[in-house]
């Protein structure tokens, strides 16, 4: 994707000014089609496209000698020659001044660099389009000011509802997707899976026998959006409970499968929160799942905005029962809108230097959808409801966490589908998911 002047300045921009003018070198990275050439184009004098055959082959010749000349300097798609990343370094090492190169890059490569450039070259995160930045409404809401435990009153009101949510699900935060409708979007979202099975895990080292297998293994993935749903149950999903079984990939290429797409950021799990809090000794870290972008599992499932809004559920839910299957599937579209709000607030989160979890005690008997943890360990704990109204019911494990952290608990807040931000009598806040903000 290309700058332009539709294209507009993204959160991840303020994080990139900052470091870019007393750093000499950062890399940008994550999914395809994310924007970080159009982020990254604005803030040098020339591109080194090493996506393009013709230049990768010159710059595998002599890593050093593609160097030279003006900068700043952006290297788009760095991963195609890994030998750059070590030149960039020895660069650095020689003393270049602030911001003299950006890098990007779609995919950790298959053969890493000899070095981790490890303070020399720092990495940033790039994820879809927030819902902030889709110009939907105006933020009234600051992740930034909850985060500083005062618990502010709040207020602001959303035209969105239910059906513009699920839209937006549908519609996607790839920048270059949004300006697209009806069957040429649906054909979009087809072709970039189709390249990332087809021909990006190929870069990756992992060979794709049959490519219909592994869509069937990210369609199950898809359907369990949200959910701490096991690699293996997926594999039993997709594989297994699909075909019976018959030349299904053995469990380590599955796992292989998911590593490689991690490294390309198509697969985005959140971790699970590992507090310090004595009595939260209980806590699961397992992850949960989410996709790049929730339109992504829209695509994988077969799902437009009409099937999302008739409550569909999970195909996990009908597919497979027994003891791997998780309590928490259910209607797809809350799933695909906890994706969403994760998506959007790990952006926020990345704004101000805190890092985002989710909290769940082994068996599932307490779990609070995010953890925003400060790097001082104190926490703000969001839920995410599917709901206009929300009741005692939709707050209890937050009322249940505070009651375990404290003064550690800064804020704790519901994430809603409804048309106003509020403070309950209670303290917790009520933040349609549109309203929030950096």
């Amino acid at each position: 994707m290309q700058a332009s002047e539709q294209y507009g300045r993204r959160i991840v921009d303020d994080e990139l000014d900052e470091l870019l003018t007393g750093l000499p070198a950062v890399a940008l990275e994550g999914p395809k089609a994310v924007g970080k050439t159009a982020t990254a184009i604005r803030r040098v004098q020339r591109a080194l496209r090493l996506d393009v055959p013709s230049r990768a082959v010159l710059a595998s010749a002599d890593p050093d000698a593609a160097l030279a000349g003006d900068t700043p300097l952006l290297i788009d798609e760095w991963q195609y020659v890994p030998a750059i990343w070590d030149a960039v370094k020895r660069r650095v090492d020689d003393g270049v001044r602030p911001g003299a190169f950006l890098l990007t890059g779609s995919g950790a490569p298959h053969q890493p660099p000899m070095h981790s450039g490890a303070g020399r070259i720092v990495t940033v995160r790039m994820r879809p389009l927030s819902l902030a930045e889709r110009s939907l409404v105006t933020p009234t809401v600051s992740l930034r000011e909850l985060l500083t435990g005062q618990r502010s009153p709040i207020g602001g009101e959303c035209e969105l509802s239910l059906p513009d949510y699920a839209r937006e699900i549908v519609h996607s935060g790839f920048p270059g997707l949004r300006v697209l409708n009806g069957r040429a979007h649906r054909a979009a979202l087809d072709g970039y899976l189709a390249q990332a099975i087809e021909r990006d895990l190929v870069e990756q080292g992992v060979g794709v026998r049959k490519p219909a297998m592994l869509r069937s293994w990210l369609a199950a993935y898809a359907a369990a959006s949200g959910t701490v749903t096991s690699l293996e149950t997926l594999r039993d999903v997709a594989f297994i409970a699909a075909v019976g079984g018959k030349d299904a990939p053995s469990k380590v290429t599955a796992l292989q499968y998911h590593e490689a797409l991690q490294r390309m950021w198509l697969v985005d799990p959140l971790p699970g929160w590992a507090p310090t809090h004595n009595e939260l000794s209980r806590v699961a870290q397992a992850p949960r799942l989410h996709l790049a972008d929730p339109s992504l599992a829209c695509a994988l499932l077969g799902v437009d905005t009409a099937a999302l809004l008739e409550g569909r559920e999970s195909p996990l839910s009908s597919t497979h029962t027994g003891k791997k299957s998780t309590p928490r599937l259910g209607p797809l579209l809350g799933q695909l809108f906890e994706s969403l709000v994760t998506q959007s607030i790990r952006v926020y989160a990345q704004a101000t230097e805190a890092r985002v979890s989710h909290f769940r005690l082994h068996g599932g008997s307490r779990e609070v959808d995010l953890i925003v943890e400060r790097p001082d360990h104190r926490v703000v704990a969001i839920e995410v409801k599917l709901a206009s109204a929300i009741n005692d019911g939709h707050v209890a494990h937050l009322h249940w966490l505070r009651a375990k952290l404290g003064e550690a608990l800064l804020d704790a807040v519901v994430i809603s589908t409804g048309s106003h931000a509020y403070r309950r009598p209670d303290g917790i806040a009520v933040v349609p998911a549109a309203l929030l903000g950096v």
